[in-house]
């Protein structure tokens, strides 16, 4: 398959548009680091927001989830759907402390909160391993994602596809900072939209499908479309749903669900110009994220499964691809081929946007960990901001080609999403509560990921391969991190003295955390009585979780043609929503 001279024209345009955006904010992001890495503070709530989506929004998203619905059906989904949980969980209780913290990074927040060289050492090394590793592995995924799509639609080698796509974010990236990545994102967001509906719909249109009758009356789907697994299946209930239901939202770190917030998210809240905004940003995040893009996504993983039941069919209809890559992931590329002359360029545009909002953005904040918070702290202090910017470019493009390097070696987006699920298994329930208890410490926190990456490690070197033992589903490996990793960072904290009563005090001042958490610090230390309800906090989160999951069944059971069930889920999320809105003005205090 390959593009004809209208399909060219439209990416070239797309493109074009993109550059042209990014180099006309360089100018603004030379002036000083806040500007490059938090756009100064001034950004208003939906651009954030969308910015986040788009982030979110990458070219392997879609490849993720086709992979789930043709190895586990629909259901499988709840891997990631789960983290909707968490992500209610930052908008209400985190994001205004995050927006009133006033610092560059998230990982600034260790010297903020804890004291002494162990929080020196977990900011400097907390930025190199999330700049460096997670972000590259992150970025990776994308790439193998880009290199996947580049291989069938455009008959390009991963070569080519690395070279071209990497060169022409990291020129954008590196010149126009956080105020070029989030007002190109709001354009991405728009295209990306647009090519995944596109693609859903042409999915659909193909004879050997018939409709979206046809689709879900097909025999080849059997088994395949249940919202919710198979509770007679407890083993596989308990993989799909119960484990990220119960365990996984909470428990785990990953990279844009990060219990509390995190990474590119805290850096949208940081950039909010209040508290309001950083809140509201989060909301719309997730929002969008959970309960409007999925089912496009799905739709075509569904008609792939038509179009191509097997990883051979996939093979036969493109054989210059390479054999190595040819995974159910690629099946959502696969499919794009059957677009018209004009849309398809449409497509591979939005794909494009795609890779380069998520791409963009992992750059310009693993930047800010790697020059801020470990160069400029721990490396070569004060020194005036136009020397920091121009190590910043330069660790952009380096990240971008250590990215490409890694990307070579995955084989699909699920496999990295297992091995970065693993290795943060455990630490969540830290991020959580070190916002709210005195008592954790900087040694809490370097224990409970010392702990869990070296589970990590055993589960993928010796469980199995050196002592011989059957070996664990990525779920149930999961819950063993966990359980063992709390146990140790708890045992960890109890044994280690605090932070300094001055760091406490100045902390607890500063962000004014809601709840009792520090009346044992023995410092005076209360809430501040016109603060955020607790109350209020914890009714809105319970309802955004209702409006996101009710909108996403009742979508679901619509495309369905199950409307009775649709019309109750979209009554419930309504409801939901109505109340969450009512709620806001008692958590929204600005």
């Amino acid at each position: 398959m390959h593009l004809t001279q209208l399909d060219w024209i439209v990416v070239c345009l797309y493109i074009g548009v993109t550059l042209v955006t990014g180099l006309y904010f360089a100018r603004r992001a030379s002036s000083r680091t806040d500007e490059f890495f938090l756009g100064g503070r001034s950004m208003p709530w939906w651009l954030l927001g969308t910015s986040m989506v788009a982030t979110t929004f990458s070219t392997d998203t879609p490849n993720l989830v086709t992979d789930l619905v043709r190895t586990g059906g629909v259901s499988e989904n709840w891997i990631w759907w789960a983290m909707a949980i968490s992500g209610m969980c930052t908008v209400f209780f985190y994001a205004q402390l995050w927006r009133r913290s006033n610092i560059l990074t998230d990982v600034g927040f260790y010297e903020l909160r804890y004291s002494g060289r162990p929080a020196a050492f977990l900011r400097g090394f907390r930025a190199l391993y999330l700049g460096i590793f997670f972000n590259v592995m992150i970025m990776a995924t994308v790439t193998l994602a880009a290199i996947k799509i580049g291989g069938v639609l455009l008959g390009v080698s991963k070569y080519e596809v690395i070279l071209i796509a990497g060169t022409v974010t990291a020129l954008y990236s590196a010149t126009s900072g956080l105020w070029g990545v989030v007002v190109t994102d709001l354009l991405l967001f728009i295209v990306a939209m647009t090519g995944s509906f596109a693609a859903a719909y042409y999915a659909v249109q193909q004879p050997v499908v018939g409709g979206l009758s046809g689709l879900f009356t097909n025999p080849v789907l059997e088994g395949k479309l249940a919202l919710l697994p198979d509770f007679t299946d407890l083993h596989s209930a308990a993989a799909i749903f119960i484990i990220p239901i119960a365990v996984q939202w909470w428990s785990t770190w990953y990279p844009g669900a990060e219990p509390g917030g995190g990474g590119y998210v805290a850096q949208r809240m940081l950039a909010a110009k209040d508290e309001s905004h950083a809140l509201r940003a989060t909301l719309w995040f997730n929002l969008a994220h959970y309960a409007l893009r999925p089912w496009p996504w799905i739709i075509v993983a569904l008609a792939s499964l038509i179009v191509y039941p097997t990883l051979d069919s996939i093979q036969a209809a493109f054989p210059t691809v390479d054999p190595s890559i040819v995974r159910h992931d690629l099946a959502y590329p696969a499919m794009l081929v059957f677009l018209p002359s004009g849309l398809l360029g449409l497509v591979v545009a939005s794909l494009a946007a795609a890779y380069m909002s998520t791409i963009s953005t992992h750059l310009n904040w693993g930047a800010s960990y790697i020059i801020d918070d470990w160069y400029r702290r721990f490396v070569s202090p004060n020194r005036e901001d136009r020397h920091y910017l121009r190590l910043a470019r330069i660790a952009t493009v380096g990240l971008i080609i250590l990215a490409g390097i890694v990307s070579l070696w995955l084989e699909n987006a699920l496999q990295a999403f297992q091995i970065l699920l693993q290795i943060g298994a455990g630490t969540g329930l830290v991020f959580l509560l070190r916002w709210f208890w005195w008592r954790i410490n900087a040694w809490s926190e370097i224990s409970a990921m010392v702990i869990s990456f070296v589970i990590a490690l055993y589960f993928e070197f010796v469980h199995a391969n050196i002592i011989g033992f059957e070996p664990l589903e990525p779920s149930f490996q999961l819950v063993v991190g966990v359980l063992v990793t709390s146990i140790g960072w708890v045992t960890v904290t109890l044994l280690t003295p605090p932070a300094s009563p001055e760091t406490l005090k100045s902390f607890h001042q500063l962000i004014r955390p809601m709840g009792g958490g520090w009346r044992g610090a023995g410092l005076g230390l209360e809430p501040e009585p016109d603060g955020a309800s607790p109350t209020a906090a914890f009714l809105a989160w319970f309802l955004g979780c209702v409006a996101i999951y009710g909108a996403l069944f009742g979508t679901g059971y619509a495309l369905y043609g199950r409307d009775s069930l649709s019309l109750l889920c979209m009554t419930t999320a309504a409801i939901a929503t109505y109340g969450l809105f009512r709620l806001l003005p008692k958590i929204d205090l600005r």
